[in-house]
């Protein structure tokens, strides 16, 4: 089919990938390059994916396959933060298939992760896009791109109806949409769209592949991962965001400044950061629980501290479309810098498709579990239920 989203392969280039992974790995290969850490699959939606373990072997292999070109290395050595030796140990970097565990357990497809961070880290993005499009793939054949072009018009339609000429040259939206993606198909025909078209302001994208085909900037700093690894890497518990923050400013000298809040809630990351990160940080990420109360939350705590909301910014991340981000847009307008991350609205919204409901997240570090308490109940996830209470006392969360 001419015009089919799905392609020879889903995962085109070590690049495919969000700019957030590269930069954890670098932090990651400078500061911790032995320590050891284990990652879980979990579909939330309980959807049956054991049908397509076959497919999902044969993109692995695939996968194993890539490695940096000249010509990507070349474009990784314009952006700032990356370091000559980062590089170095990129371009030698394959994917390897002995940290991956891949099957049928208790009649439910598993994903397992284990092995040394410096060289599990890039699979979490690759293998979620990969089950999403070898799901799609299979249950929605009959899918076209002009399907997708539709939708995303329709997006474009909806915005410049309702928003002022004002709003459209404020509101900045970056496509953050490659781990659920319906296929890599999609995410490049909508990125293009998103660039050439879209009536607002696109800032970009976290895919870094798709930044270098379309000359756009690659987004993203830091995730869940990295403050939760700091839960087992040495500090005392209660220090652990903290050592987080702190490993995080000294790496990267003031670029990459936004600071993500829910590894153990919002208000357990607010006693943490201080004046002295609320101003070596330059803003904040949301991504999990009601985003008007974070956002007041994290205007009235810089107030506190003596800063201007106006010289910070906040990024909103948590399964947004655009009415959301342009009402979001309308509460914060003139109190703080805003930005939004759209995801699977924009690269997975098509009549008739579900998008799928799943993480790939790390479970242990160093042998020792890790938790991530979310502000929103559902996204909490540990597997040592023991640990998971012993870390809501220590940071006094309810």
């Amino acid at each position: 089919m001419i015009d089919s989203p799905f392609g020879t392969r889903v995962i085109q280039s070590v690049l495919d990938t969000d700019l957030y992974k590269l930069s954890m790995m670098q932090a990651v290969l400078h500061n911790y390059p032995n320590t050891d850490v284990e990652w879980e699959f979990r579909c939330r939606n309980g959807e049956d994916l054991r049908p397509w373990l076959p497919y999902l072997r044969e993109e692995l292999e695939r996968l194993c396959e890539l490695g940096l070109s000249d010509d990507e290395s070349a474009f990784l050595e314009n952006i700032n933060f990356m370091k000559p030796d980062f590089l170095r140990f990129l371009g030698l970097f394959r994917f390897n298939l002995r940290y991956v565990q891949l099957g049928i357990e208790n009649d439910e497809l598993y994903i397992r992760l284990h092995g040394p961070w410096l060289h599990v880290i890039l699979f979490e993005v690759p293998l979620l896009a990969m089950v999403s499009e070898v799901r799609n793939r299979n249950l929605n054949p009959q899918v076209t791109l002009q399907q997708a072009r539709d939708q995303l018009y329709r997006k474009f339609d909806w915005l410049v109806a309702n928003a002022s000429v004002d709003e459209l040259a404020g509101l900045q939206v970056a496509d953050f949409g490659t781990r659920r993606r319906f296929s890599y198909g999609v995410q490049d025909e909508v990125v293009r769209l998103l660039k050439a078209e879209f009536p607002g302001r696109f800032v970009g994208t976290s895919n870094v592949y798709l930044a270098r085909k379309y000359d756009l900037k690659p987004l993203g700093t830091m995730a869940h991962e990295w403050v939760m690894a700091h839960q087992q890497l040495g500090p005392r518990l209660i220090d652990s965001q903290i050592a987080a923050l702190d490993c995080w400013v000294r790496e990267y000298r003031g670029l990459l400044g936004i600071a993500l809040t829910d590894t153990i809630t919002m208000d357990a990351f607010l006693r943490d950061f201080d004046l002295f990160f609320a101003k070596l940080f330059d803003g904040l990420r949301h991504d999990s629980g009601d985003p008007v109360a974070w956002a007041e939350k994290a205007i009235a705590h810089y107030r506190k501290l003596g800063i201007d909301p106006m010289t910070k910014t906040l990024v909103f991340s948590d399964g947004l479309d655009l009415p959301r981000a342009l009402n979001l847009y309308r509460a914060l307008r003139g109190r703080i810098n805003v930005s939004f991350g759209i995801g699977t609205n924009l690269t997975c919204d098509i009549n008739g498709v579900a998008p799928m409901s799943m993480v790939l997240k790390m479970t242990s570090c160093n042998g020792q579990p890790v938790a991530k308490i979310s502000d929103e109940a559902a996204k909490t996830q540990c597997r040592d239920p023991n640990f998971a209470s012993y870390l809501r006392h220590v940071f006094k969360v309810v």
